[in-house]
Formats: structure tokens, sequence, C-alpha cells
């Protein structure tokens, strides 16, 4: 069986304390009840990402060729509150942000629905309709 590369056990590491930071309770949190029966879930949006990276260099002593490192970033982000009262449920979303990209994703569907209306006006415009009939006197 061939040795394992050393940025194997950086990348594995890297890994396994992401795991250890954000699990399915992160997303949907632990439910909180309050004393008249309410039960509050909250509802988050988790974004990571992790680098490792390394490099085998020359040096005098063979064993000691490898250097490496890795990094990891996790961000948490509350978007809603689940809310079940007397059986009824409400989802009551946090304001959204002001982020570009999001406003971008958000706007797609409009976008291609104004296109898709311009596009079915363009059509019926130039098929071409007969001309009236004039009656000559």
């Amino acid at each position: 069986m061939a040795e394992q590369h050393p940025i194997e056990g950086v990348m594995s590491t890297t890994m396994q304390k992401i795991k250890e930071m954000v699990d399915v309770n992160t997303i949907i949190g632990d439910p909180v009840t309050t004393p008249d029966g309410t039960t509050i879930i909250p509802v988050s949006k988790v974004t990571f990402g992790f680098a490792s990276g390394g490099s085998d260099l020359p040096t005098s002593s063979p064993k000691q060729t490898f250097g490496g490192g890795g990094g990891a970033g996790v961000t948490i982000q509350p978007l809603a509150f689940l809310v079940v009262h007397q059986g009824d449920v409400k989802l009551l979303q946090i304001a959204t942000s002001s982020n570009t990209a999001d406003k971008i994703v958000n706007a797609v569907p409009d976008v291609i629905d104004k296109i898709s209306d311009a596009i079915a006006k363009g059509k019926e415009s130039s098929v071409k309709k007969p001309a009236p009939e004039h009656p000559q006197a």
C-alpha cells in the first residue's frame, strides 16, 4: 500500500475541524419553547470554504521535505424563524441583506419573465395582419 502524502493529513484535519464547527443543527437550530407553548426554530444559512496547500522542498534531511498548511472560514447568517403556535406554522423572515449578489439572484426570475413577455410581444407584432378592406366609391 502506498504511503499517504502529508497534504492528505492537512486536508483531512481541516475538513474534520469544519465538521466539528458546522452540523445540521447549525442550519436548523434547536427549538425553543416559550411559556405559552409557542415553539421557535431558528433557520440559518451557512457558508464555508477551506484551502490546503503544501510543497516538497529540498532540504539537508530527506525526511523533512514537506511544508504545508490549511485554513478554513465559516459564515453563519440567520435567515428566518419557524414559529409553531397552536398547530399553526409561520415563517418569519429576517430582513434581507443588501448584498449585491443576493439582489441579482433574487431579480433573475423577474428579468426572465420580462424578457419572455417582450419576446412574446415581438412575435405577436411580427405576424402580419391582413389590411382592412376599403369599399371603393
